[in-house]
């Protein structure tokens, strides 16, 4: 069974049994753990605004069965999609990441891809997505090629603001806009509120993430809100998770949702409780499984639609 650790290969915050290290041919590896196949984690957190943002919409325009296809379309280019940005992530971050303990197994900072390898290998991933943006509506396509403006710009943002969760946010959760308009194919203040509540939600749980790091950002000169918030992250996370929860309640009341979807918030409301009462900054392995059980947040969220859809 693989372990954490130079002589193994795992990467700092993968699983120690995840399944590129444990099965993955030896040559395909790195290019597995530049897309972060080892950590799928971030693609679910990716993927459920696209979700839920679809099952709303369904919602609002009063269907009761999900477009299954659009789904699918949507798993597959998130998967690409993340990939594409967490390589060109690790490009922009070669000179930071073999300074850093977490990050220091890194394919590019340990040497086993080169840079130019990782451009093609990100290239090739946008093919792949751009090819399942092209099933979707004219709208929905120029509205996804717009949002490449701020994965181009992410990585930098760590170096200049206090706040690059914020620019995650915006970046993360453009699936909840595209999801949106995949099916209604124009944008509406329902689908904004959600836009709103997503990169809350993100700033919360990317803040917990954050404060894994923080020694070394300081160490290297990186910035965080992990770093901004400091002992007041709790009250901060609060604020972030209520306005999740409002900005949530408000696109589904938009969207003609019922009591199930609300109920589903609620259950939402007390995991966040869960998260800030129980979060330890100073403890790593504390603070990655709460930023982990976000996926189940997303899941709660979209399965709560997609019931209120059924039983209507």
């Amino acid at each position: 069974m693989p372990t954490t650790g130079p002589e193994h290969g795992v990467i700092a915050d993968a699983p120690t049994t995840n399944w590129v290290d444990a099965y993955a041919p030896q040559y395909v590896k790195p290019y597995c753990k530049l897309a972060r196949y080892d950590r799928p984690i971030g693609t679910w957190l990716l993927l459920w605004p696209c979700w839920y943002a679809q099952a709303l919409a369904h919602l609002n325009t009063g269907q009761n069965w999900p477009n299954v296809w659009y789904f699918g379309l949507f798993a597959v280019g998130s998967l690409m999609m993340r990939g594409a940005g967490c390589t060109w992530n690790d490009i922009a971050d070669r000179n930071f990441d073999g300074r850093v303990e977490r990050t220091a197994l890194r394919p590019i900072p340990s040497g086993q891809v080169s840079v130019r390898q990782a451009a093609l290998f990100a290239g090739l991933q946008m093919l792949v997505g751009l090819i399942v943006l092209l099933q979707f509506n004219t709208f929905t396509i120029w509205l996804a090629l717009a949002s490449l403006i701020l994965v181009a710009a992410y990585p930098f943002a760590k170096r200049y603001t206090y706040w690059p969760q914020a620019v995650l946010g915006m970046t993360f959760n453009w699936g909840a806009l595209v999801g949106w308009t995949a099916i209604t194919g124009a944008l509406s203040p329902a689908c904004l509120a959600l836009y709103v509540g997503s990169i809350a939600w993100t700033i919360g749980y990317d803040t917990i993430y954050a404060h894994q790091d923080k020694q070394d950002d300081l160490m290297v000169g990186l910035k965080s809100t992990a770093l901004r918030f400091g002992k007041a992250t709790p009250q901060w996370l609060t604020g972030f998770y209520g306005l999740t929860i409002v900005a949530f309640a408000i696109a589904a009341h938009l969207a003609g949702a019922s009591l199930i979807t609300f109920a589903g918030l609620l259950i939402i409301a007390v995991h966040f409780a869960w998260q800030i009462a129980t979060l330890d900054i100073n403890d790593a392995d504390n603070c990655s499984t709460r930023f982990r059980s976000n996926r189940t947040v997303g899941f709660i969220f979209t399965a709560s639609i997609l019931a209120d859809m059924a039983l209507r």
